[in-house]
C-alpha cells in the first residue's frame, strides 16, 4: 500500500492497516504548507498530535529538483540520535515506514511561531538570535564529542549533493559564469571536510518558537561534514532579510553578528576552529548567491533584489573578507547602492 497522505482517506486507511490507530479513531487530518521536498500532514488523536511526513521524488519548484525519497530515512535517523543530547530542542520520533518513505513525529504543541514568519514581520528578538547561534554551536560541539559513535552513521552525504551542493552552489555556478569558480572550488573543499554532524538545512523556517524554546525541524540533509555550511546556511537568511527589510537592515546586520559571536563561544576551544570564520564567510557568499540563482531562490526578494544581491556578492568573492564584522559592513554598503 503506498498511500498518499495528502489525502485523509488513504492515509487514514494506511494507519489503521498499520495497527498506527485502532479502527475506531477518527483523528483530524491537516495538509501543512511550505515544504518544496515532502507531503506534510497534521494528525491531532484525542491525546496527541503528529506530524506525518512523504518524501516527494520530485521537489516542488519551477526548474526540475530530483533526490531519491529515501531521504526521509535520514531525517528519522538525524531525530533518533539528536535526542540523545538535545532533546528539548527536536521533536520526537514517532515512527518510520521503510517501504513507502514515511515518517511520523510528534507535533509542536500550539501555541508555537514559525521564526521565519516572525523576523519577516520585523520582529527581531535579541535573545532568539542568541539562541540560534547557540543551538548550532551545541549541536556541532556535542556532535563531535561523540564522533565515535556519529560519524560512521552519518557518513553518507548523498542527500547532501543532491539538495544543497548541486541545487545551490553547482547550479548557481553553472548560471553565473563569473562565480564558477569560486563554488566549484568552495565545493571540492567542502566534500573534504568531515569534521562533525551538518544539519544542512539550518535556517529561521525550521525553527519553531513553543514556550521560549527553539524546536529545529527538518533533518533529511543531516551529515557529517564541514560546520562553516551550516553557519554560512543560517548567515544568509539573516543577511538577505537585512537586504529586503532596508528600514531595519542595522538591525538584522547586528543579528548576524550576535549569531556568529554566541555560537563561535562553543566552539572556540576545538581544534577545528581555527580557519572556521574564513570558510564560512565564503559559505555565506555562496549560500546568498545560490539564494538568487539556484534552484530555490528566496521567494521573499523581488527581481530588483535579487540582482542586486548578485552583483554585492561576486564583488565580493574575487576577495572575500575573512571575518563576518568586514563581510556585514561590506554588504551595507553594497546594499545600499
Amino acid at each position: 500500500m503506498n498511500p498518499d497522505i495528502e489525502n485523509p482517506d488513504e492515509l487514514l486507511e494506511y494507519l489503521r492497516k498499520t495497527e498506527r490507530i485502532t479502527n475506531d479513531e477518527q483523528p483530524k487530518v491537516s495538509v501543512l504548507q511550505g515544504g518544496v521536498s515532502n507531503k506534510t500532514v497534521l494528525l491531532e488523536r484525542e491525546t496527541e498530535s503528529w506530524v506525518i511526513k512523504q518524501a516527494l521524488p520530485k521537489l516542488r519548484v519551477q526548474v526540475d529538483w530530483f533526490s531519491d525519497p529515501t531521504r526521509i530515512h535520514r531525517e528519522a535517523l538525524g531525530l533518533r540520535y539528536l535526542s540523545q543530547f538535545m532533546p528539548q530542542h527536536v521533536p520526537q520520533f514517532i515512527f518510520e515506514d521503510v517501504d513507502n518513505h514515511i515518517l511520523a513525529m510528534s507535533a509542536v504543541p500550539e501555541p508555537h511561531q514559525n521564526w521565519k514568519s516572525v523576523l519577516l514581520n520585523g520582529d527581531i528578538v535579541q535573545h532568539h538570535v542568541k539562541a540560534f547561534g547557540e543551538l548550532l554551536g551545541t549541536l556541532h560541539r556535542q556532535a563531535y564529542e561523540r564522533r565515535t559513535d556519529f560519524a560512521d552513521s552519518f557518513a553518507d552525504t548523498t542527500f547532501f549533493e543532491s539538495l544543497r551542493l548541486e541545487p545551490y552552489y553547482l547550479y548557481a555556478a553553472s548560471q553565473v559564469s563569473e562565480a564558477a569558480t569560486f563554488l566549484e572550488t568552495l565545493v571540492e573543499e567542502t566534500r573534504k571536510q568531515q569534521t562533525t554532524l551538518v544539519h544542512g538545512d539550518y535556517s529561521p523556517k525550521n525553527i519553531l518558537i513553543y514556550n521560549n524554546t527553539f524546536i529545529l525541524l527538518d533533518y533529511e540533509v543531516i551529515h557529517w561534514g564541514d560546520p562553516a555550511f551550516d553557519v554560512g546556511f543560517g548567515m544568509t537568511h539573516l543577511l538577505s532579510k537585512a537586504h529586503y527589510l532596508a528600514e531595519q537592515r542595522s538591525t538584522f546586520l547586528n543579528a548576524a553578528w550576535v549569531f556568529w559571536k554566541s555560537y563561535s563561544r562553543l566552539v572556540k576551544d576545538l581544534s577545528w576552529s581555527r580557519g572556521l570564520e574564513a570558510r564560512a564567510v565564503r559559505h555565506t557568499l555562496a549560500c546568498m548567491l545560490a539564494r538568487v540563482r539556484g534552484r530555490s531562490p528566496l521567494e521573499y526578494l523581488n527581481d530588483e533584489q535579487r540582482e542586486r544581491q548578485e552583483k554585492v556578492v561576486i564583488a565580493l568573492m574575487s576577495q572575500p573578507p575573512l571575518t563576518f564584522n568586514d563581510l556585514t559592513s561590506e554588504l551595507e554598503k553594497g546594499f545600499a547602492s
